[in-house]
């Protein structure tokens, strides 16, 4: 199938729909991460959406660390009206027209392990257990202590938040990865700002919808999945989903609007490394497609 186009542009029209798609950083083996490296030939781009009528869709890209730190002071700028970016390591990527009342569509882009893309439905707010790319821990998560000693563990406490203790990390193939055992049962993720967040956030997008336009289009090897993985990649998109959720509310709360608030689409997609079996430019046309379709939506 042919690649979507896309062009480089000096100023997006006013109207122009609003997209930020972000990869990853460097960790571990990847002195490029392959997330990075397919989203970022789209920095500073605009899509064209012909159907029912012409409409512009300009992308602004971002790189972002594997640091849970970094991933929890970064995320609420993103969603912040006008949004507020970190400066980029390359300043090739300094992020140029944005937007003034935020994005219309925040979609992140990770890797995983060798197979199809994996579009995923829900992010978890507790069980992170391994290490990010400096060697920390995402942070202890303090269970309300007026809790019965007596009472079964709540959910969130369960089992199904915090599994097996892995040998490896299983979005990363075969190859072993260090995981920490001190302290291994205490629960990691989110804490202080997200007490009234739930345990789990879904996407808004109709994935199942979404796959089946892809290999409508010749993107075969993409599915969906319930487990963004305990990593960085599921951190990240929890952080975006509450924060999306968080303004969302804020919004609802304003009595002068005429129209109810809408909250931001918040989407995740896993590819393999390069090659396995996919390459960059394939990832980055099924990028483009995923643009394209739920920009098609956003007015639905």
């Amino acid at each position: 199938m042919p690649s979507v186009p896309h062009h480089t542009v000096d100023k997006p029209d006013r109207n122009a729909i609003r997209v930020l798609i972000t990869g990853f950083g460097p960790f571990w083996r990847y002195k490029e991460n392959p997330s990075w490296a397919a989203v970022k030939p789209l920095h500073n781009t605009m899509q064209e959406d012909t159907a029912p009528v012409i409409q512009q869709i300009y992308i602004t890209t971002l790189e972002v660390p594997v640091l849970y730190q970094d991933v929890l002071t970064i995320t609420p700028g993103l969603h912040a009206k006008p949004p507020v970016l970190p400066p980029p390591a390359d300043p090739a990527y300094a992020a140029l027209h944005l937007p003034e009342n935020g994005f219309d569509f925040i979609f992140h882009v990770g890797v995983a392990g060798r197979g199809p893309l994996r579009l995923e439905k829900l992010a978890h707010k507790l069980g992170y257990r391994m290490k990010d790319a400096d060697g920390n821990h995402a942070p202890i998560v303090q269970i309300p202590k007026e809790l019965p000693q007596d009472s079964p563990e709540p959910e969130i406490m369960g089992k199904a938040l915090l599994p097996p203790m892995p040998t490896q990390d299983p979005h990363l193939g075969d190859e072993p990865r260090p995981i920490e055992h001190p302290e291994a049962h205490q629960p990691r993720g989110f804490g202080k700002g997200y007490e009234t967040m739930p345990d789990e956030l879904y996407t808004e997008i109709d994935v199942p919808r979404l796959i089946h336009h892809l290999k409508d289009t010749g993107i075969l090897k993409v599915y969906s999945s319930m487990d963004a993985g305990h990593f960085l990649c599921d951190f990240l998109f929890y952080a975006s989903l509450a924060e999306a959720k968080r303004h969302a509310s804020k919004l609802e709360k304003d009595k002068t609007r005429s129209t109810p608030p809408k909250m931001t689409p918040v989407l995740f997609m896993h590819c393999p490394p390069v090659g396995q079996p996919l390459d960059t430019e394939e990832v980055t046309d099924a990028i483009k497609k995923v643009v394209l379709w739920v920009c098609a939506r956003l007015s639905v």
